[in-house]
């Protein structure tokens, strides 16, 4: 396990640096804070210490009197900046030090992991793309921004990346967890699937809980690519990804990252196609009957890999959208598919675009019925027994 020294500098999303902790806590690692003056006024010093168990570090000159910024410095295995402002970003690149937490920058010797976050116009200003370029160049790793709503009446690139994409990167970096040196492919999103220049087939889907599933296999250490069809959620840090629209690129996008150790299908896959795309827009005629449109099969990503017969990773796992007899259907699914797992839920409900899921994990020992969860708690514990498996 790892030391973490942790840097919350000034900015309203610092709330999300109390659960960054109890995520790296709960893996094992030691986290010591940092709080700038413009942190403490969004998150307080005894917060931080009940989540962190250690003494958060605010005063430069009352740290000289102890332990002293250099030793402060050469304790972490990793220096994560989260949430990084553009204020403190400038310190880093200008290398000043006037405070705790710069001259702890300036004197680490350890890699340095930077979470942006600020309004969208303070992120696109030429001081801060530049400031930006400055750390790159230098070595400094970024995870994030993402683009979405601000705590002012406005959406942009600035928003600080969500705690589970930030301790995805923080394992990344570390290469730590039971998952390292393993490689696992993950499907998410919807395929699109061409009617005309305009229209397309597609299936409802807002690639929450794949994308969730792609960082929590990242957080226990995977090397995961994560091949998407079109979504808005923002790419996972510490993941490679891979976009597609219709389910053919998605199969050969998959079959291009094999060889894999485990592979999870999320991706709701269109089943049909259309048999013929129009090269330009079908047009309305009035008086006539709306154009007939003939369907084909789409290749079974799920099948194709759970059956290929020299690249088949170690465990396969599926998952099933039902709308009625859902476990009995997905029993039948996960032998016909020939996957190990499948994850099968209910989505007759707001599971689509929603942020909970129930699942049941049927395998070849029987059916287990998760609770109603948010999505990256699925995700955890789906990592979770992926890891048991493969170990």
């Amino acid at each position: 396990m790892a030391n973490l020294l942790l840097i919350v500098s000034g900015s309203v999303a610092a709330y999300k640096a109390l659960e960054l902790v109890r995520l790296a806590r709960r893996a094992g690692h030691a986290v010591t804070p940092i709080l700038t003056a413009g942190g403490a006024r969004f998150v307080t010093k005894e917060a931080l210490a009940g989540i962190s168990g250690a003494r958060v570090h605010d005063d430069l000159w009352a740290a000289e009197a102890e332990i002293g910024h250099i030793r402060l410095a050469r304790w972490p295995d990793l220096v994560v900046v989260a949430p990084a402002s553009a204020d403190l970003l400038a310190k880093m690149a200008a290398g000043l030090a006037d405070d705790l937490a710069s001259t702890v920058l300036l004197a680490t010797r350890a890699p340095v992991l930077v979470a942006p976050a600020m309004n969208p116009a303070m992120w696109a200003h030429p001081a801060t793309v530049a400031n930006m370029r400055t750390l790159a160049a230098r070595g400094v790793h970024r995870v994030g921004p993402e683009d979405g709503a601000m705590a002012e009446p406005e959406s942009g690139p600035g928003r600080l990346a969500e705690p589970a994409t930030l301790f995805a990167a923080i394992q990344a970096l570390l290469a730590d967890g039971p998952l390292a040196g393993r490689h696992v492919v993950v499907t998410s999103g919807p395929t699109q699937e061409a009617i005309d220049p305009v229209r397309y087939i597609a299936n409802r889907s807002s690639g929450r809980q794949g994308h969730a599933i792609a960082v929590a296999l990242a957080a226990l250490g995977a090397r995961v690519t994560l091949v998407s069809g079109p979504v808005a959620v923002a790419d996972p840090a510490g993941v490679a990804v891979v976009r597609v629209e219709g389910a053919r690129d998605m199969l050969a996008a998959v079959q291009a990252a094999l060889p894999a150790d485990a592979a999870v299908f999320a991706a709701a896959v269109a089943d049909f196609r259309p048999a013929d795309v129009g090269a330009q827009k079908m047009k309305k005629v009035p008086g006539a009957p709306p154009p007939g449109l003939a369907l084909v099969l789409n290749p079974d990503i799920l099948a194709t890999v759970a059956q290929h017969p020299a690249q088949r990773p170690g465990l396969v796992v599926g998952f099933a959208a039902e709308t009625e007899d859902v476990v009995a259907q997905a029993q039948q699914k996960r032998l016909r598919k020939g996957c190990d797992w499948i994850v099968a839920n209910d989505v007759s409900g707001d599971v689509m675009g929603g942020a909970e899921n129930a699942v049941h994990l049927v395998t070849a020992a029987g059916v287990e019925d998760w609770p109603r969860l948010p999505k990256e708690e699925v995700a955890r514990r789906l990592a979770s027994r992926i890891a048991q498996a493969l170990a």
